[in-house]
């Protein structure tokens, strides 16, 4: 069985992508979070941002999904402790334990600023006959973030490349779309970046599961909206991943 160790579990993907790799049954959890979880899941407790108090959850993991991340969005000194010094410290500890890949929970907010142009503005915006017929997709190869939290992802992305070059630590960022709690979207936005729970789950073991010659690479992850402006294409060649949700269904 796959070893595989969850930080932030306690969240609301880490819980989705538990109860589906709990109900596949080849997986063996573990848990780094904050509180303690429940269920009867392994759990670390210790804050990311302490190297030395994170290190021995990682010992005789084969890959963690990293999703623990603060979502103070403004906040220099809380994206500065929970996502650029804890995620170092998440590389640093799994390449110290000798943990064969990441998964990096990074964020759409890395490519948001987009949003401010057409025709992305008129899209998150839901005003459709503003769109043209033909747009160009917004792909893993670009940047635009609009807030500290999307640059703390970029960092993230970046600092996960140099770890993936200098040690052979397989490093895979999800750019996650939306994922509502509710698992439904509700701004005109949503209908464009909506990840159902299926989809963001699925999207994450396939990273897990991905052949071990795939070193570093990053990817957008959307259900199949209508609307969608994130290229889905590399995902489903390089993965197979294959959303099985649509915004569009909740539509009035």
């Amino acid at each position: 069985m796959k070893r595989v160790l969850i930080t932030g579990m306690s969240g609301l993907i880490g819980g989705v992508l538990r109860r589906h790799l709990e109900e596949l049954g080849d997986y063996e959890l573990s848990a780094l979070n904050r509180r303690p979880v429940e269920g009867g899941v392994k759990c670390t407790q210790a804050d990311i941002a302490n190297l030395d108090a994170i290190r021995p959850a990682f010992e005789g993991i084969d890959v963690v999904a990293h999703l623990a991340a603060n979502l103070d969005l403004d906040s220099w000194k809380s994206q500065l402790s929970g996502n650029v010094i804890g995620t170092y410290n998440v590389y640093e500890a799994s390449r110290l334990a000798g943990v064969k890949r990441v998964v990096f929970a990074s964020s759409g907010a890395t490519i948001r600023g987009f949003e401010f142009i057409p025709p992305y503005d008129a899209i998150a915006a839901g005003r459709y006959d503003e769109v043209p017929k033909h747009f160009p997709l917004i792909t893993h190869e670009m940047v635009w973030p609009n807030d500290i939290y999307g640059s703390s992802k970029i960092w993230g992305e970046s600092l996960g490349r140099h770890f993936s070059v200098n040690y052979d630590l397989s490093i895979l960022c999800v750019r996650i779309g939306v994922v509502p709690k509710d698992n439904r979207p509700k701004e005109p936005r949503d209908f464009a970046s909506y990840l159902s729970h299926r989809d963001v789950a699925q999207m994450f073991r396939r990273c897990i599961d991905a052949p071990d010659h795939l070193l570093y690479d990053v990817f957008m992850a959307t259900s199949a909206n209508k609307w969608g402006y994130r290229d889905l294409e590399h995902p489903r060649n390089i993965l197979g991943y294959q959303p099985q949700d649509t915004a569009d269904t909740f539509r009035q």
